[in-house]
Order: structure tokens, then C-alpha cells, then sequence
């Protein structure tokens, strides 16, 4: 059904603050004309909020500053009044235990600071991995209108005359020092060349697929994920973007409008088609989870995904970065391949006020070693494959794109670390019972055990089997993996260790069964035998952090929800709308 467009001029949000001469609206206005506003920009027109999570603390988004700025000059162009204000910013990369721990709060921030405050839209401005799931988890469950700017990505690094990848390389060279095949200096050198401009991942880590993930579900403008962050493209798309969200306030086109199921489904399949991020799985079904009328399972992420082939060559999955990627295209040619191919809801709505297939059908691919033809995919089921059995009843992931085809089908033996600590305390140890047929499982780093679900489900390989020239195992974990890494890793893995889940009761020397075609993880027990281990299993016993006496780390033990609803807060799903609240005075 097309977009209808509500009627213009009509009073708007905004008034309830600034209209009208009552003691409450003089308050509101005189106090905003401190700042040295003209009395009229508070005269009717839209107020736009600017939600900027800039930070020197979260150097993804360090350069937002000057997007907002950018922003602004395209509101007052529209004829809207812009203002800017922060929310809390988790970054990925100096966060501890890890950023997923704070995105709940977050969008907590966003969605209470829009409802709060006098504004009609809001621009989300986002580039770190969290920041962007949090800023449309916030604004969905407001359902005032929104559009995202990303930051964009940083440009190539290169080292030693290859393109260095941020995040992949790191893992990479990790494990070629443990090997034995690149020096502790060598390693220090290679420092200055993984993050040499502002912006986030250069690779098709989780900042870029979350930035393709808000643009394929329409809540950006078409060729808004792959800019980079210092290319002056990314501040007309900012400028261009201030312009838009003044028309999209006087349409009341809102999040509702663009995040339908058709969206979430063409996304999924984008996910796919990029060789996307495992942690789009728990961002959008979080997303998802916000909205008034969309049901996304973990198994519409296996339904969606596993006939689309992945045509993006990038790392980790391919060989190039995401400045080979937009000079190719960027994400309208692979959308514009998924309608080709039928795998498009093409009617969606964007942000745009048109629908998605309008924004693409025209675009042109000019790389086509970089955006690959079909025949040519990195595989031809891409996509997240979603796992179950008797050690992940509520299911785990894996990702195709980044495995190893050999290790796709395999049974070995169960090699087990209780927790974080116990796997770094012996993964090095010359007497490590282990070989490169095993199978690495690490408990108790889930959404409540770590706490936060940590990205260390891509565990890195003892030194002994790295020797050997080996550069993969099978890994299983409840944690998560960056979407810069790489391997043959199951996560997420549903009921986690610290609520008693089977993956608490794997033993040392357990066999443990992995059949990706048949998307099978299954121990290798009995059913009476498994049974009888969960019965035995306390909390206390386990290697489970305990539940925090107080602050925000026991609201989110007790409040988390597990990796196969989107690891929201159980009070934070659904949609509360933007009432008005009362007057302050």
C-alpha cells in the first residue's frame, strides 16, 4: 500500500512547548533564546533533533560533529529549526566488558531523550557497531519520524604491501605472532596502519553491515553505507539527509511506516548478499522486537538468508575493503541484484517517501571483482545458518561466508573452557590436550555470564596447532564474534551456559556433532544422560559471573533476554509511543 502523506501545515509536536503565550511556553521559548535564537524559529515550524552519539571515547564516531553541522545546514535550508543534543555512546573498542553490554542502555537514552524533549523528527547520526541497533532500537519505540546518517567507514589500511583490513588483520597477525610467523614488532608496526582516517571498520565488519542493514531496511537514504567517512560525499548525504527529515516531519512519515516485515525481510537477505555481520542476528531481531507489528523469529534469518548468494567480495569473507566497495557501487548494486533475482520485497518504503526498488533499479555496477556476479559468489548460501539440536535447543549461528567448507560437516571431541579466564589461563599450554580435529567449546560468555555476550566466540587456536600451519577449528560458544573475524565459529548458542543451558554441561572428551547443511549441533549423550547433568547444575557451581548486588549490571543480568530474541531488555519491547508528557512547572 502506498505512503499517504498527512496533511500540511498542521500544528505539530513541538507547539505543545514553544506555542501559545501561557507562562509554561514563555518558559520554554525564553530559556532556548539564551542561546541567541531568533524568535521566530519557534513559530510552528519542525523542531528537529539531531541525536548524535560523537565521542572521543568511541573513535568510530569521533568525526560526528561535523555531520551534525552538516546536518543542520539541510534543516534550516527545509525551513525546520535543528538542535542537537548527545546520548550515551558504547564503543566497541574501548568499552569494557564490551559495548553490547551498554547498547540497551543506549537506546534506553535515545528513546527517553526523544520523548522527552520538544522536538517533531530526529536525525540519528551513528558508526560504532552499537550505535547504530540502539539509535533505531530508541526511535522505533518513540515512532516520531527518523532518519539515520552513518559516520561511514574508515579508509584502507596497507601493510607490507597488502590492504590491511581493521579487525580482520588484527586477528590475523594475532595468530601469525602465536605461530611463530610474524615478530612482536613486526605486529607493533603493522599498529599505525589498521585505523588511519576517522570512520569506523573498513572491513564488512559489524559497523558496515549495521549501516547496510539501515539503509536496506529504508530508515537511510539509498548510498548512505558505504561512503567514506572522509570522502566530502559523506557530508552532502549528511546535508541532503537535514533536508529530508524537514519533509518526512510534514508527511509524518515515521519508523512504523519503514520498518514493516518486507523491510526487515529484504535485509536479512542483504545481510546475506554482503556476507554481513553475525551480530546483525541479535541487532535486528532487537530492532524488530521495538516495532508495533513486526514478528521476526531467528528462523526467518535461516528461511531468508540461505539460497542468497554472497556477491560482496570484502573481508573477512573476500579480499577487498569498503572503499573498493563504494567506488563499485556500494549497497544499491546489491540490493538492485537482489530484485534482479527476486529476492527483493521491492515495493518496501524507504525514508525517501518512495519505495526501495525506485532508489535502485537505475545504478550501475563498476567493479565487478569487487560486487561479484551470482556465478561467481563467495558461496552460494550465504546468509546466517541457524543451528539446532539437543546443545542449542533455541538455536546458534554460524556464518557461511567466513567458515571453512571442510569443517562444515565434522565430529570431534569436546575441549572445554568453563569461562574467559580458564581458556586464556591454558589455551597456551604446551600440555594442552588438544588437536586440530577437537572441538574448542567455551562456556558462560553469553548475554548474562559474561556479562554483555563478549565478542570471544572466535576463540583463537592453541600455539601447538597453529605450528602444525592449521588456521581453523571448529569453536562453540553462547558469545559473540566481531564481524571483522573469521572461522568455522558457532555462537550464540541458545538456552546460554549461565542460565543452565546444555552448553553448561558439555564435559572434556564429550563428542560433539556439527552439520551445517543439515543445521544440526548435537552432543553426543544420551537424552537420560543429558537430563541428569542439568539437574545437577546450579548457578553457583558454574563459571557464571554472579548476579551484581546493584547499578546497571544487575538490571541487565536480571533484564536480558536471550541471543535468539535480540538480547533486549524484557521491559523494553514494544513500542510506547510520543505521547506528551506533563508540564515540568
Amino acid at each position: 500500500m502506498a505512503f499517504i502523506p498527512a496533511k500540511w501545515p498542521r500544528k505539530l509536536r513541538s507547539q505543545e512547548w514553544f506555542g501559545g503565550s501561557s507562562k509554561d511556553a514563555i518558559y520554554h521559548r525564553s530559556w532556548m533564546k539564551n542561546q541567541g535564537l531568533p524568535a521566530d524559529l519557534l513559530d510552528g515550524r519542525p523542531v528537529i533533533g539531531i541525536c548524535n552519539t560523537w565521542s572521543e571515547l568511541t573513535p568510530c564516531n569521533a568525526h560526528l560533529r561535523d555531520l551534525a553541522e552538516r546536518v543542520k545546514f539541510g534543516v534550516y535550508e527545509a525551513g525546520g529549526f535543528p538542535v542537537e543534543f548527545p546520548v550515551f555512546s558504547p564503543s566497541e573498542s574501548t568499552i569494557r566488558p564490551t559495548a553490547m553490554m551498554y547498547r540497551n542502555m543506549c537506546a534506553m537514552d535515545v528513546e527517553e531523550a526523544i520523548r522527552a524533549k520538544c522536538m517533531d523528527g530526529v536525525v540519528l547520526l551513528a558508526g560504532c557497531d552499537k550505535t547504530t541497533p540502539a539509535l533505531l532500537m530508541g526511535a522505533a519505540s518513540v515512532d516520531l519520524p527518523a532518519i539515520m546518517v552513518s559516520g561511514g567507514p574508515m579508509l584502507n589500511g596497507y601493510f607490507g604491501g597488502e590492504r590491511v583490513g581493521s579487525g580482520t588483520h588484527l586477528w590475523k597477525f594475532s595468530e601469525a605472532v602465536r605461530a611463530g610467523e610474524m615478530t612482536a614488532e613486526e605486529f607493533v608496526e603493522a599498529e599505525a596502519s589498521m585505523s588511519r582516517s576517522p570512520g569506523s571498520c573498513n572491513t564488512m565488519g559489524t559497523a558496515s553491515t549495521m549501516a547496510s542493514m539501515a539503509e536496506a531496511l529504508g530508515m537511510a537514504m539509498s548510498g548512505n553505507a558505504a561512503i567514506p567517512a572522509v570522502d566530502s560525499r559523506r557530508r552532502v548525504m549528511a546535508h541532503l539527509t537535514g533536508r529530508r527529515i524537514v519533509d518526512m516531519v510534514k508527511d509524518d512519515l515515521k519508523p512504523s511506516d519503514v520498518m514493516t516485515k518486507d523491510a526487515f525481510e529484504n535485509a536479512i537477505r542483504t545481510n546475506a548478499a554482503i556476507g554481513g555481520s553475525t551480530n546483525a542476528v541479535v541487532h535486528l531481531l532487537a530492532m524488530a522486537g521495538r516495532t508495533a507489528n513486526v514478528d521476526l523469529t531467528l528462523d526467518d534469518w535461516d528461511r531468508l538468508g540461505r539460497d542468497v548468494p554472497t556477491i560482496v567480495n570484502l573481508m573477512p569473507s573476500g579480499k577487498y575493503l569498503m572503499e573498493e566497495f563504494f567506488y563499485a557501487g556500494g549497497l544499491p548494486v546489491v540490493i538492485k541484484r537482489l530484485g534482479e533475482a527476486g529476492l527483493l520485497n521491492k515495493d518496501a518504503l524507504t525514508v525517501s517517501g518512495g519505495s526501495i526498488w525506485e532508489e535502485v533499479k537505475d545504478v550501475r555496477n563498476h567493479n565487478p571483482d569487487v560486487i561479484l556476479p551470482v556465478e561467481q559468489a563467495l558461496t552460494q548460501s550465504g546468509g546466517i545458518a541457524v543451528l539446532r539440536g539437543n546443545l542449542a535447543p533455541g538455536g546458534a549461528v554460524l556464518k557461511p561466508s567466513a567458515a571453512t567448507p571442510e569443517l562444515m560437516q565434522h565430529r570431534g571431541r569436546a575441549v572445554v573452557f568453563e569461562d574467559i579466564d580458564d581458556y586464556k589461563a591454558r589455551i597456551n599450554r604446551d600440555d594442552l590436550d588438544i588437536d586440530e580435529t577437537c572441538v574448542m567449546v567455551l562456556k558462560n560468555c553469553g548475554p548474562r555470564g559474561y556479562p554483555g555476550m563478549a565478542e570471544v566466540g572466535n576463540m583463537g587456536l592453541p600455539p601447538k596447532i597453529l605450528k602444525k600451519g592449521i588456521t581453523d577449528m571448529v569453536r562453540i560458544s553462547d558469545a559473540r564474534m566481531s564481524g571483522t573475524a573469521f572461522g568455522t565459529v558457532v555462537l550464540h548458542t541458545t538456552p546460554e551456559a549461565a542460565r543452565g543451558g546444555p552448553l553448561a554441561v558439555v564435559q572434556n572428551g564429550d563428542m560433539i556433532e556439527l552439520d551445517v547443511e543439515g543445521r544440526r549441533l548435537h552432543l553426543d549423550i544420551s537424552d537420560d544422560e543429558l537430563q541428569a547433568r542439568l539437574a545437577k547444575w546450579t548457578a553457583e557451581g558454574s563459571g557464571a559471573n554472579p548476579r551484581p548486588e546493584s547499578g546497571y549490571a544487575m538490571l541487565y543480568h536480571d533484564k536480558v533476554m536471550g541471543a535468539d530474541t535480540g538480547a533486549d531488555f524484557d521491559f523494553l519491547v514494544g513500542c510506547r509511543g510520543n505521547a506528551v508528557g506533563k508540564e515540568a512547572h
